[in-house]
């Protein structure tokens, strides 16, 4: 089933609602047709008061004082972000949509987009024990899917592979420093590995999701398979691989993907689980070093990202955890760089879970 997905897929496997959210609005505009609505938002749970062990494990609080990713535009290829959530107002710049074309990427059914944004910009709020590791940079919206698979079936809306490429394209020729990909396909196809290059050539870290079907054979996944694009797997609380997480040699290294918390449209969080939401933790990070170290090209800030990572549990490499786990302040203070045997040449979101807490 998974090799037939040629299209992009959301690498996220599921979210669960933690506080109320608003209903989405769409904004009428002339001469263009309205877009399919939103589903009704689950119930809502409890408010998020305990802090979420990815931010136990990297605080962003210590990460503030030596750069929170200021001037560093993160483009989110995905479902769309809702700018209106409270943790990411202001944060979020127009954008795109190749789904429901006219719109300028602001609108997300699917909660993913939005989650993925916040891991790396949410602000600090006093009364929310979640907040981004990079809440300092802007996030470039590049809405193409809101389709996700789930226990092995597709649902949802997604573009083309040639759109998807399209997307990549559009986000480097409007100024993106890092591009953020929680979205695989199991096809390569010759644009979007051509939209990679492109980006590549043009100095854009771009970071992808591993995918999530490590139980269907690990596929191999696309643009995390590409030379020059960061694929990242999951780890849980523990440090171990997430059961879900796939192994294979397109991993790179591993982040928080299991019960991590997100905002979730409107003005709630979810807990969700996925390499989608690893992703962003690494994409992050390339953008605290793009402010830190400008010096850096993006080749560069891989090979930082991947030589400062923490080693796996156990006698957990290659394959699996890739370099280990992602560290952010090392990656940020730590005078080494490179990466051990060079860096990878370049040749629908992922599917991923959420539950509510």
């Amino acid at each position: 089933m998974s090799r037939s997905i040629t299209r992009p897929v959301l690498a996220g496997l599921a979210a669960s609602l933690l506080t109320v959210p608003a209903l989405p609005t769409v904004a009428a505009t002339a001469g263009l047709r309205a877009a399919p609505a939103c589903s009704t938002p689950l119930a809502p749970v409890r408010p998020v008061a305990a802090k979420p062990w990815p931010q136990q494990r990297y605080d962003p609080a210590r990460l503030a004082p030596l750069a929170t990713g200021a001037g560093v535009t993160v483009a989110v290829v995905d479902s769309g972000v809702d700018r209106a959530h409270p943790q990411l107002a202001g944060r979020v710049l127009a954008g795109t949509d190749l789904l429901d074309p006219g719109g300028d990427g602001g609108r997300d059914c699917a909660g993913h987009g939005t989650g993925v944004a916040s891991i790396i910009v949410a602000a600090p709020r006093p009364d929310v024990a979640f907040r981004g590791l990079a809440p300092g940079a802007r996030i470039l919206p590049v809405r193409v899917s809101e389709q996700q698979v789930v226990q092995g079936r597709e649902s949802g809306r997604t573009v083309s592979a040639d759109e998807f490429a399209r997307a990549i394209r559009w986000a480097v020729d409007h100024d993106a420093d890092v591009v953020n990909l929680s979205v695989v396909l199991y096809a390569d196809d010759p644009e979007v590995r051509s939209a990679v290059r492109y980006a590549v050539d043009r100095d854009v870290v771009l970071v992808a999701a591993a995918g999530n079907l490590h139980g269907s054979g690990d596929p191999r996944p696309f643009p995390a398979g590409y030379d020059g694009v960061l694929g990242v797997g999951a780890i849980g609380a523990d440090g171990g691989r997430a059961t879900f997480s796939q192994t294979g040699p397109y991993v790179d290294l591993v982040a928080p993907g299991s019960e991590v918390l997100t905002a979730a449209p409107g003005a709630g969080h979810h807990r969700v689980e996925g390499t989608s939401y690893a992703a962003p933790f690494v994409a992050a990070t390339a953008a605290l070093l793009r402010e830190y170290r400008p010096e850096l090209t993006a080749a560069q800030v891989a090979e930082r990202i991947i030589a400062t990572a923490d080693p796996a549990p156990g006698a957990g490499r290659g394959g699996a955890y890739g370099a280990g786990v992602l560290n952010p302040y090392r990656a940020v203070t730590e005078t080494s760089g490179g990466r051990a045997g060079g860096a990878r040449p370049v040749a629908a979101l992922a599917d991923d879970r959420a539950d509510p807490a």
